[in-house]
């Protein structure tokens, strides 16, 4: 959890927003709405986060917008951070003993940067014996929260493995992009 590194409440819910969408761009008072915090202490960690490098200001008209930095050097790894802390990461990690005997879990790097994919591409990818129910309720959940659809695959450790030996286009496409893995061990995985 994100509480376990920052003792303010007030900063991890406002980072929980930008890492969410590390895209987007936030007026002070749809933060306040979004964090459901007092606005003194929104203004507060904002000055904090930027002071510090890990947001950006932009004054528009009459309205001062913030954002994360893709200038900190730090950005990536917070994006990392945050994909297994904050929705589906989380509700994987925290339901994995429900989900049956996972061996790799992983994410795009482009679905953990928010940036366009192709329409072929999977944003997550288990292998192992999993429970299909269990790991649609995280997904469907995750959906919803994002209003976008997810595009993931399930398959099992003999079939990940024999694909791979096969060099299967859809298998190698995912293990020469980025990923930022949830489960098991990338190494191990690569082989």
């Amino acid at each position: 959890m994100l509480a376990d590194l920052i003792t303010s409440k007030s900063r991890v819910t406002l980072l929980q927003v930008f890492l969410t969408n590390p895209l987007e761009m936030y007026h002070v008072r749809e933060l306040v709405r979004r964090t459901d915090d007092e606005i003194n202490a929104v203004r507060r960690e904002l000055s904090y986060l930027e002071k510090k490098g890990i947001l950006i200001k932009e004054p528009r008209a009459n309205r001062v917008y913030y954002s994360l930095s893709k200038s900190y050097p730090f950005y990536y790894d917070l994006l990392t951070l945050g994909s297994k802390i904050i929705g589906l990461g989380a509700g994987v990690l925290r339901n994995r003993v429900k989900l049956g005997k996972v061996k790799y879990a992983m994410f795009s790097g482009k679905f953990v940067r928010r940036l366009q994919k192709g329409g072929d591409e999977v944003d997550f990818l288990m292998v192992g014996t999993i429970v299909l129910p269990e790991l649609a309720l995280l997904i469907k959940s995750e959906e919803k929260r994002l209003g976008m659809e997810i595009n993931y695959t399930v398959m099992s450790e003999d079939e990940f493995n024999f694909r791979k030996r096969r060099h299967d286009p859809f298998i190698l496409s995912i293990l020469t992009g980025s990923r930022v893995m949830l489960i098991g061990d990338e190494e191990t995985m690569l082989a």
